[in-house]
This record gives structure tokens, sequence and C-alpha cells, in this order.
């Protein structure tokens, strides 16, 4: 069963007869219009109903190395898939529709523990792409795109991550053979968690080998990466934006961030990723809300659906809301992305600081609040939240790795931080701003409080209460430099606030975003008013978890602050109606969600007892160390 086929049972039919909006017109906008719905379900219909896809045995419940064969099996054969079935290339087209299949949720469901192939695609191939003159890609996509080779990204090392002047392996120009000599002269310039590296043979003076058991994508090949003294050809480098000439002259690039353009491209792929992922948590997190009934409101009346309960709501309908506001500000980035690359094209790197500075926000804010989101759901789940049938701990395990990789959180919080207090600087100068930070320009920080609060005047609070801290932390760091510090070491004492600048000017940038959209976009008035109240609740939502930062700068009063609590409750009530509808509107399939509490039908026990009985522990009376352990203590105590 994929989506609203069949029947359901009766406590998601009540809620799915309160919908008051369009469903199919918020698919749409969430998939970038009806074309790409139609395009998405197309894709998925195809790769779902294909039977080599499927999982003989849950992989939960295979070796380490059967689980990585069984997902490298299911890559190769998409490959083949892709330069071999015409019916394939008519649907999946050109490298759009590959990143569609890779980065959406349908790779998810094809390769559930990790696509040991997926970084060839979303990242080796984009980076040739964007990075490699015309020539270097005729010499490699072809060969790239039909699997004749397989590329990883071997950034980071065993003893250095973000810190690129840190990595220690070096590539050394020979002029004379106009090779570079790459090669590893420590064991902490090993490269360590390179994706698809055990499918890059090791040659001789490259050594290969998998890194082992992680918390979760155990299936995506992370290994390391050694070399000793090994040549390539001088042309293998990347040279659209920086050469090495035959002589061994370094040409820069025209601006130091056009080598960020694969990173950008990847990080704004992760929010996206992220925003999927809390979509499907909180799609089998409200489903099962809607179906499980838990103790008594009323005494003596029947146990109510536990959606019924404000603190069930408190911690679903919010991650609702936080989907709409990941997705609506990464297009903004995503369409940010493609203006800049164009502008690349002609010269004008004026958005390219800018774009930097939102894409590492983003990535972060999205990612944080993605993996608490999703945890949170785990724990709307109760007990079987646990289970690995509920798929809550994969998802979440997926997720919280983005905390991490393509730049850890607080790394990127501090790039933000730069860019803020650059910015800062400037406009005390009376610089012109970029739009992102325009509300810093030079003027003394509002302490007025608005009687309104209306979404623009809480944006507008938003903004008040991050001017406040950026300016108190801009002050504070200057300070520190007054009295002899050097900068650097200044900085590292103001890091913490400086994290908390980054934090709030992204929220403030999202929530910016959120109320932009919801008023700009053509929308049906049902739709409209339902991304209304979610816009709201995100607002608030954020304001009374931090709303110490909006006493203190006097953005809002404790009688605002009361009032949006208020209204925060109410809110809830409200939208509960809808909460099963909206999460129906992500439309994912039965197949992508991979849950058994969270089946379109909500036949949930029945789900759970018939995977229980997969156990390989089931298919035998007694266990064979029942026999072997235990029997043999008990009768020892006899």
């Amino acid at each position: 069963m994929a989506r609203a086929e069949g029947t359901c049972v009766p406590d998601l039919q009540k809620e799915r007869a309160k919908c008051t909006f369009n469903k199919e017109e918020i698919t749409n906008l969430m998939d970038g219009g009806e074309e790409k719905t139609l395009f998405r379900r197309k894709l998925e219909d195809f790769f779902l109903s294909d039977p080599e896809f499927l999982d003989p045995i849950p992989p939960e419940y295979l070796s380490h190395e059967d689980r990585y064969s069984n997902e490298l099996r299911k890559a190769c054969y998409m490959i083949r898939k892709f330069n071999e079935d015409e019916d394939v290339q008519q649907i999946v087209g050109e490298m759009e529709g590959i990143r569609t299949l890779m980065g959406s949720g349908l790779g998810v469901a094809l390769t559930r523990d990790g696509n040991p192939l997926a970084l060839h695609y979303v990242m080796f191939m984009p980076a040739i792409l964007g990075q490699g003159t015309v020539d270097q890609q005729g010499i490699w996509l072809g060969r790239a795109w039909s699997g004749e080779i397989i590329g990883t990204y071997a950034q980071t090392e065993m003893g250095h991550g973000t810190f690129l002047r840190g990595l220690e392996t070096t590539a050394t120009y020979d002029p004379s053979t106009q090779e570079f000599i790459l090669h590893s002269p420590t064991i902490t310039s090993t490269k360590w968690w390179p994706g698809g590296c055990k499918c890059c043979v090791g040659e001789c003076g490259v050594t290969v080998g998998e890194i082992g058991p992680r918390l979760g994508m155990n299936t995506n090949d992370n290994g390391f990466l050694r070399f000793d003294h090994y040549r390539i050809p001088r042309t293998n480098m990347l040279m659209k934006h920086s050469q090495v000439l035959e002589d061994g002259t370094y040409m820069k690039p025209a601006n130091d961030k056009l080598a960020y353009g694969t990173m950008v491209f990847v990080r704004v792929a992760i929010c996206f990723d992220s925003h999927r992922q809390l979509q499907r948590a909180v799609t089998i997190a409200t489903r099962y809300s809607a179906v499980r009934h838990q103790s008594e409101l009323k005494p003596g009346e029947p146990e109510p659906q536990i959606l019924d309960y404000q603190t069930q709501q408190y911690k679903l309908l919010p991650q609702i809301a936080t989907i709409f506001g990941i997705h609506f500000t990464a297009r903004h980035v995503w369409d940010t992305y493609n203006e800049v690359t164009g502008n690349i094209n002609e010269g004008n790197l004026d958005l390219l600081p800018e774009l930097h500075a939102i894409s590492c926000g983003l990535k972060a804010l999205s990612s944080s609040d993605a993996s608490a989101g999703i945890e949170i759901c785990r724990l709307a789940c109760g007990g079987h939240g646990y289970l690995s049938s509920s798929n809550l701990p994969r998802i979440y395990t997926t997720t919280t790795a983005a905390i991490t990789y393509e730049g850890e959180n607080t790394v990127m919080w501090l790039q933000v931080a730069r860019y803020i207090i650059k910015s800062y600087r400037e406009a005390r100068k009376g610089e012109k701003l970029c739009h992102s930070v325009s509300y810093l320009a030079a003027q003394p920080v509002s302490t007025h409080m608005s009687t309104s609060l209306s979404n623009e005047a809480l944006v507008e609070a938003y903004k008040t209460a991050v001017s406040a801290i950026v300016t108190e932390t801009a002050n504070r760091l200057q300070k520190y430099c007054d009295q002899g510090e050097q900068f650097e070491l200044a900085w590292n004492k103001c890091s913490v606030l400086l994290v908390k600048c980054a934090q709030a000017h992204t929220r403030y940038f999202t929530c910016e975003q959120f109320v932009e959209n919801v008023e700009s976009l053509e929308l049906s008035e049902g739709v409209r008013n339902v991304l209304r109240r979610l816009c709201r609740l995100y607002l608030i939502y954020h304001i009374t978890l931090n709303q110490g930062d909006f006493l203190r700068s006097q953005a809002l009063s404790p009688e605002n602050i009361s009032t949006l609590e208020g209204e925060m409750c109410e809110l809830l009530e409200v939208l509960r109606d809808d909460a099963v509808s909206l999460v129906d509107s992500f439309d994912i399939h039965d197949r992508i969600l991979d849950s058994t509490l969270g089946c379109w039908d909500g036949n949930v026990y029945n789900r759970m007892f018939n995977e229980a009985q997969k156990s390989p522990m089931n298919q035998t009376d007694v266990p064979k160390a029942y026999s072997k352990y235990l029997r043999p203590l008990m009768k020892a105590n006899l």
C-alpha cells in the first residue's frame, strides 16, 4: 500500500475527514510544482515495484558484511538500470533525476542502511561538473555515469577534519614528470570516513580499508585511505577555478570561495535531506498518535487518542511547522546558489560570501533541528518508538550524522559568526550590507516594544533580539582587542556568544522566509490558513524557548510572552485536527516510511507482531543458547 489506497482504521478515517485544506496542493508545494510531484511518484512506482530492491531478510538480522553486500548489490543494480533500461532513462533523465533518486526518500527506501555509491553521485560527479574544466568533464563524466569509475570524497583525516590548513596529506608537484606525488606521512594523515572507499580498489601505493561499525549508515562504506608516494598526472587536478601550470606555477582562483561550490551544493542538499527525514519521523509519530489510545482524560470514559493530549501536540505540531520553515528557507538558499553559479560564469562574485554564510547556518540549523525533532518523535511513540521496526532509530542515527559531516555544526556556526561580525563592522562604517544581514545597518538597537503581536511584529522582535546579541558580542570582542588581546584569542574568549549570534541570526532569517513565503505564494485559502497557523506556531515556539533573549533586548515584554504562551496552546488545539492530513500531504510512500507504526492504513499492532515473527530467534521454539547456557545453570541449582 503506497498512499491513500484501500481502507484505513476508523481512527485515521475520522482524522482525515477533518481536513480543512487541499492536501495535493501542499504536496505540489513541497515538491516544487505539480510536474515534479508526478515525476517523483512515477520514479517511486517504477523502482519500488522492482523485486530486486526487496530485502529477503530484514537487514537488522544480517552480519555487518552481509548488510554491506546486500546494499551494494542493489546500488550496482540501480546503476545498471540507469545505463541499460530505456524506461529508466526516460523517467530519470539527466543528472537532476539521479540526484532526485539518490538524495530523496526513495533512495533511503531502496538502500535502507546507506547506499555505498551515493557519494559518487551526490558529491563526486557534482564536483567534476562544478570544478572541472570542459575537457576534464569530457574525460571523466561519461565513465563516472556508467560506473566504469567510482569516486569518493576524501578530505577528513584521522587527526584533522574541518581545519583544512591542518591536513597532513601532502601533494608534491614534480615538474619533470608533471605529476603530483600523494603521500600520507603520519598515521594521523590517514584519510578517515571517505564514503564509497572500498569501492575504489587500491593500487600499488594506495591502501584502503573499512573503519568498522558506526552509529548508523553502516552500509555507506566509510573507510580509510593512505598514500605511499602515489603519483597522479597534473591534469587530474580539477582546474576550472585554479591551476598548476606545467612548470609548477600556481594560478589562484578569482575568489578563494569558488572552491566552496560543491560544499555549498552538498550543504543545501543536507538541508533538504534533514527536512525529509523529519517528515518521515513526524508522519510516523502523528499517525501512531491518532491510532494509539492511552490512559484517561475524563475518569470512566474510554481511553482517548494520545493526540488529544496537549503535551503530545506540543511534541509533534512544532516539528510539522519546522519542516515548512526549513523547506522555505532551503528553497531560498537553493535559488541563491543557482543565481550565484550563474553570476560566477559572468565574473560577478558579490553574493558568494553571503551564500557561504547562509548555507553554513542553514546546514547547522536544519540538521540540529531535524535531529532533535526526530528524537522528540521517537519519544512521542513511547516504548514502541524504541523498536527497530518503528524505523525511528534508523531515521535518527542517519540524520544526526549530518550534525558532524560536511562541516561540524559548531564550526559552521562560527563561520556564520565571522560573516556577521565582519558585516557589523562594515555597517558601522556606513557600508551597504547584503540582505540577510541588512538589519545590522549602523543604527541604535531599538528598545521599543510594539503593541502589535502580528507575525510581522514578531519577526521584528526576532530582528531586535538578534541585533542586541550581535551588538553586545561585537562590543565584547572589541573590548578584548582594545585591551591588547590577539584577535584570535579574543575570538575564542567570545566563541560561546558568537555561536549564539549565529544561531539567533539563522533562526531570524528562517522566520523571515517562513512569513514571506506564506504571504507571497499563490495559495488557496485553506492552504494559506493552515500554513499561517504553522508559521505562527513556529514563531511563538522559538520565542518561548529563547524568551530570555527577547526580554533582555526588550524586544518583547513579560506580558507579551505570557500572551504568546496562551496563544500557542490555542494553536495546538486548532492545528490538532489537521495534524494527520498535514503529514499525509507529505505524500510519503509506505515503503519509504518503512515503519510498523506509521503506515497509511494505521494497522499498527498486526504489523508489529508480524514483523517480530521475522526474528531468527522465533524460528525455533527454544533458542540454541538456552540449551547451551541457561538450562545447565537452572539444572545446577536444582
